[in-house]
């Protein structure tokens, strides 16, 4: 989908300042907020390409006005409603509500593998090869997608093929992983915006094969 969380490559939002000595967290109810996500998504309730969907729901006015984790803590909120293990009221209050059902047994611990599926799948054949050149399909995907706005009709290279992987656009409405092939391609900062870029930089985007048509 088109939304506000698709900033790359967008002007006049302010420049990117590196913070030295960058703690993990930056308060403690940060790292509160990380590990209740990893709880959240150890019980299978929704993936992560759900998940990422479910940010690029929020108001633009959110968006921009919530931190990193505050999105995150926001979105939680929502998926547990949504998949109706808290009710609004609960959250609320901090409270059960009457009759409401426990979790037997209660989670005690959150796995961290990531469980994504081995890449290496030779059922399921490559589109494009190491070296053709192709073009990101301009295409306005209503759901989610990590097809960036400002690739799409641009002309790139490939450059590697990392293997199969489950296709995004697909899995976060869980319409199915349809796997294929996932491929890190080299545009030119000139062909993304125009002669006012460098003639020296290229940016690498991992495009899925869907995302690409011949050059």
């Amino acid at each position: 989908m088109n939304g506000i969380h698709d900033m790359g490559g967008m002007q006049d939002m302010g420049p990117i300042r590196p913070e030295k000595a960058e703690p993990v967290f930056h308060a403690a109810w940060e790292g509160r907020v990380f590990a209740i996500n990893s709880s959240l998504r150890a019980r299978g309730k929704w993936n992560l390409d759900a998940w990422r969907y479910q940010i690029e729901l929020l108001a633009p006015v959110d968006y921009l006005r919530l931190s990193y984790y505050e999105r995150w803590l926001e979105i939680n909120e929502q998926l547990l409603v949504k998949h109706g293990l808290v009710t609004p009221d609960e959250l609320a209050t901090g409270t059960p509500g009457p009759g409401s059902t426990k979790a037997v047994p209660a989670l005690r611990g959150a796995a961290t593998a990531r469980g994504i599926p081995s890449s290496h799948d030779p059922a399921v054949p490559p589109r494009f090869e190491v070296g053709q050149c192709v073009r990101a399909r301009n295409i306005n995907p209503t759901g989610h997608t990590r097809l960036p706005r400002y690739a799409r009709g641009r002309a790139g290279t490939v450059e590697r093929d990392h293997g199969v992987y489950t296709f995004p656009d697909t899995n976060a409405s869980y319409r199915g992983e349809h796997r294929q092939h996932v491929y890190s391609v080299r545009f030119s900062a000139r062909e993304l915006w125009g002669e006012q870029a460098s003639p020296r930089d290229w940016v690498y985007l991992d495009m899925w094969d869907e995302y690409l048509e011949r050059a």
